[in-house]
């Protein structure tokens, strides 16, 4: 009840606690109201005060004046009803009132102008520089566009005042001027210190991150736009205050051709077409989400659907035709206002604006979005280096005899040749061309690629079937040698099913055959190996007699020779393979006779690619004894055979040949720990995979390792670019659960690296996916690392709702039931935290009763030391009232008793369990409490207790004991009074730490006692 002014203070003091929203702003409405019967003018100053906070936090400018109104008329009649923090807001508050009557266009420009001119007056009456005034002329002169350089200049060359902007919002305003005269380089360094967190406020950085976004991409610093994207969006997403910040974003997706996340931030700002109270924030909003609509109507995506305003169905088409027609109508009421086309001459150069980027820029989340709309670059997940369009004859003739060219040099970018070839001549009406040969060969050919794109697609059986009915084909149109090549083809791809933890390039020197990293170790349990030794073996005795007969005939010419030495060479290789596949199977114990094979095949290969001058296939027999070498654990043996490998790629001529084999000696590399020697051989493959159109060459797992080595060595953006890139493809090709593996990974690198919203920005994005294709375990894990992730950033109830259902989907995990019991410790901690007690006491024992049934009792005690730190002294702790705060002591102490019950049951032999630790770990805590409820003796003797413990630790437990020996001293100084004995314990642990090479930590402890000393010669 709200009948005295005592609860309605109180009721204030609740809604300011609140964060800003509808609840808030409809609490505030119903405070002033009950404020106004009392004959206190406080109060309703007060709730004034509050309610203008609200409107002004949540958009609603059109209100605000009048209630500011209010407060001066208040001011005039009783101004010791304002506190001194009351009376400054008034002043302060002049500004928000000239913003606001600058976002409603009904508003004439003579009433600002003379609201601005009033706001002078009052400041110079009061004493106060008019910076501030001229800083509001100059956002006029800059909204209507006339006189804007000369208000600059009266601005920005008078000193700040007491009642100026915050730095932060006063650098954005700067950044902005040189952005509207086309010099990003120049706005950019102005932003430096709010877009590299030096400079912050309620409102920053997230209103310059949006603003920022396109000067940076435009200045090609993609990567920053990414990172401002990521942690920015989350910042204004579904704040009515922020509409032009949201349009911005969508604007950044649209420019970047990342339409897909686009569509996504549209349909989770939905509400916001809602949002009337700030027509000129309105109008930036509708822009954007024009902008994006635009591109996806241009693109031919009009029917698309999309969320729009609440109420009905929405396509692209339909909701650009109403965005355009109302954004139009208040550009024009603006200009008509000010009597300029400043406002209608920037919204239509937002408009006019093509993408900034040629291909979709990488953002590293994964958009559910993008499966709606063809050709929007994958909602953010575009391929960075596309392979190069390879340009596709018209004549039908000359593109088979291209196709084939291509194909006898193992070319990578044949594919779409054929895929044309397919179409032509599977339509009705072919009629076959003599001059291409048989129509029989043609045929053969095509279903030979068929086979390739099934092996590719991982059906092998399909593709094993239409490989041998393609060398059936050859053989009845006369070609023996491709006929032999197919069968032994066949035959090599029965040697071992790929599976799903295949790492394999998919394209082997022979281009198409698979290569040597694909395998799983217990793949040739199901392969008769026998039969496909004996296959082979005959195919090999075919091939030599061929060999012989074209020798003894004489070939035509050296080009005929060279072939027959491809061909035959080419069987000798899948001989290698299956060889190989066999050797694979029986990891990490290969057979002699397995081993002797292999070798033996090996060295065929080698032998007869030296004597036939085919450098290629000598790269092919030495990278097969590199793979086999770094699957045994022999790196270095690997890594020479690589090296030797590319040495005979470059003598082939076929630089494309080495793309592969780049890949595989990156891993060698990766084995050896020369992380940043790998760098260079991936980027090579990515550039040969551009240049020579290798679409089908697996540049996911390039990428990745990539993203890997590059985290390894340091380099955090082009490890957060690549990694994305990787994601990015493995979401094209369906591979969800690999997508999902590199966005943790991501997520790792940004949290690694200082980037924790960037970093749950991503991990939101898989969470999101609720289409139920991931993995339930990995889903698991990239649920528990966000709501680690939100906690972080003290974003507790999201981080609870997180937690507790995950901990709802592992409850029924009966294989590993430890996980409840971190999860509901997890779930219990998040909801202490965001003040929910009983559902916190209820999560904390549920987290008890799990680990009565499968114990973790380092996460256990944990949680009951985070309960008894999260329950201060006075403070709520579920109940109705305060508890006293005896009583919090006492409630705090119970759970620190419960942490030791637990710790004093754990067996002392237990793996993977301190008790030094653990127990050093509680009477720390138990310390802090303590000291918290000044029983300073009782807290001294427990920090003392801490370092005792950790000293049973042995050299592992320094660190702990020099934290705990910090937190004695500050006890025992600011406590207890006794100044020389806690810089003595000072001196005494620094040196110890140094003993042990703790420099860091003595640093830290030296640092506490020159303050301590410091204190003392000021008394």
């Amino acid at each position: 009840m709200l009948d005295t002014p005592e609860a309605v203070f109180e009721a204030l003091r609740e809604n300011n606690e609140r964060p800003y929203g509808l609840q808030r702003t409809v609490t505030a409405e119903e405070l002033v109201e009950a404020a106004e019967p009392f004959d206190k003018p406080d109060i309703l100053v007060t709730a004034l005060m509050e309610l203008m906070a609200a409107y002004e936090n949540t958009g609603e400018h059109r209100k605000s004046p009048v209630v500011f109104a209010r407060l001066l008329k208040l001011w005039e009649e009783a101004p010791g009803s304002f506190s001194e923090w009351e009376a400054h807001q008034v002043l302060w508050r002049f500004k928000w009132v000239a913003t606001s009557l600058l976002q409603v266009p009904e508003v004439p420009l003579a009433t600002i102008e003379g609201w601005i001119g009033r706001m002078r007056e009052r400041y110079e009456a009061d004493g106060h520089g008019v910076q501030p005034v001229a800083a509001m002329r100059y956002h006029l002169a800059a909204h209507t566009g006339a006189g804007t350089d000369a208000a600059y200049d009266l601005w920005a060359t008078r000193p700040r005042t007491r009642l100026s902007d915050c730095e932060a919002c006063e650098t954005r305003h700067h950044a902005l001027h040189p952005v509207r005269a086309g010099d990003d380089a120049a706005a950019l360094e102005v932003w430096r210190p709010v877009l590299e967190g030096a400079s912050s406020c309620s409102d920053e950085p997230q209103m310059s991150q949006a603003q920022a976004l396109l000067p940076l991409v435009r200045s090609g610093r993609l990567d920053e736009a990414r990172s401002h994207h990521l942690s920015g969006y989350r910042r204004v997403r579904g704040m009515t205050g922020m509409l032009d910040e949201v349009g911005l974003h969508l604007e950044f997706c649209a420019l970047t051709r990342n339409e897909g996340r686009g569509l996504e931030i549209l349909a989770e700002n939905r509400p916001l077409f809602e949002a009337v109270g700030a027509p000129l924030a309105r109008l930036g909003f509708l822009t954007g989400v024009q902008v994006l609509l635009a591109r996806l109507v241009s693109d031919g995506h009009a029917d698309t659907p999309v969320a729009g305003p609440p109420g009905r169905s929405w396509t692209a088409g339909e909701l650009l035709e109403t965005v355009r027609a109302e954004g139009d109508s208040l550009a024009a009421a603006f200009d008509a206002r000010n009597g300029t086309t400043g406002v209608g001459d920037r919204r239509r150069a937002r408009l006019a604006c093509a993408p900034l980027t040629g291909e979709p820029l990488p953002l590293g989340l994964r958009t559910a979005a993008a499966r709606a709309v063809p050709g929007s670059g994958g909602g953010g997940n575009g391929a960075s280096g596309a392979p190069a369009a390879l340009a596709i004859p018209e004549d039908f003739v000359e593109l088979v005899r291209e196709a084939r060219r291509m194909a006898a040099q193992v070319h990578p970018g044949d594919t779409p040749l054929w895929q044309r070839i397919a179409a032509v001549a599977g339509a009705d009406g072919y009629v076959h061309d003599d001059r291409l040969g048989p129509e029989g060969r043609l045929r053969a050919e095509l279903v030979e690629q068929r086979a390739y794109e099934l092996f590719g697609d991982d059906r092998e059986t399909e593709a094993v079937a239409a490989m041998t009915e393609a060398a059936g084909l050859f053989g009845a149109a006369r070609r023996p040698w491709d006929a032999l090549v197919c069968r032994a083809r066949a035959l090599a791809w029965t040697s071992v099913p790929r599976t799903a933890d295949d790492s394999g390039s998919g394209s082997g020197s022979d281009g198409g055959a698979g290569g040597g990293s694909a395998g799983a170790s217990d793949a040739g349990a199901a392969v008769d190996r026998e039969a496909i030794r004996a296959g082979l073996d005959a195919v090999l005795r075919e091939a030599e007699e061929l060999a012989a007969s074209a020798a003894a005939a004489g070939v035509a010419d050296a080009a005929d020779a060279a072939d027959v030495a491809e061909e035959y060479l080419t069987v000798v290789y899948f001989r290698v393979y299956a060889a190989y596949h066999e050797a694979v199977g029986e990891l990490p114990e290969v057979s002699a006779a397995a081993l002797e094979r292999f070798e033996e095949s090996v060295a065929l290969l080698h032998s007869e690619a030296e004597r036939l001058a085919v450098p290629h296939r000598k790269a092919g027999a030495l990278e097969f004894t590199a793979d086999l070498a770094l699957r045994r654990g022999d790196p270095e043996r690997a890594e020479g055979s690589l090296r030797a490998a590319l040495e005979e790629v470059e003598a082939s001529g076929r630089p494309w040949l080495g793309m592969r084999t780049r890949s595989i000696l990156a891993q060698t590399l990766f084995a050896q720990g020369k992380y940043g020697e790998a760098v260079e051989p991936l980027h090579q493959v990515i550039a040969l995979a551009v240049r020579h159109g290798a679409s089908d060459f697996p540049l996911a797992s390039v990428h990745a390792m990539l993203g890997h080595a590059a985290s390894h060595i340091g380099d955090a953006a082009t490890a957060v670019r690549h990694l994305s890139e990787a994601a990015a493809r493995h979401d094209r090709s369906g591979a969800h659960d690999a997508a999902a593996d590199m966005r943790l990974q991501l997520a790792d690198v940004l949290t690694r690296t200082g980037r924790p919203e960037e970093a749950v920005a991503v991990l939101e994005s898989v969470d999101a996916d609720e289409s139920g294709v991931l993995d339930e375990r990995l889903h698991a894990q990239v649920r528990l690392t966000l709501g680690r992730g939100l906690r972080a950033l003290e974003e507790h109830r999201a981080a609870a709702e997180v937690f507790l259902r995950l901990a709802d989907t592992v409850a029924g995990w009966e294989d590993d039931p430890a996980v409840l019991t971190l999860v509901a410790s997890e779930a219990a901690m998040s909801l202490a935290a965001a003040d929910r007690w009983d559902a916190a006491r209820a999560a904390y024992a549920r987290a008890v009763d799990a680990h009565a049934k499968a114990a973790n009792p380092p996460m256990i005690i944990r949680m009951m030391c985070e309960f008894a730190r999260l329950t201060p002294l006075g403070e709520r702790t579920g109940a109705e009232d305060a508890q006293e705060p005896a009583a919090g002591l006492e409630a705090a102490l119970a759970h620190f008793a419960e942490a030791d019950a637990v710790c004093a049951a754990v067996p002392q032999d237990t793996d993977d369990f301190s008790h030094a630790y653990e127990s050093g770990t509680i009477h720390y805590q138990r310390a802090r409490v303590l000291a918290a409820a000044e029983r300073f003796a009782d807290a001294l003797a427990e920090a003392e207790a801490s370092v005792a413990a950790h000293e049973r630790d042995g050299e592992q437990g320094e660190v702990p004991r020099a934290e705990s020996v910090r937190l004695a001293a500050v006890i025992e100084y600011n406590g207890l009074g006794r100044a020389s004995e806690a810089m003595a314990r000072l001196s005494a642990a620094a040196k110890r730490c140094r003993r042990h090479g703790l420099d860091e930590a003595a640093q830290i402890l030296d640092a506490l006692r020159a303050d301590f000393r410091s204190r003392q010669s000021d008394r």
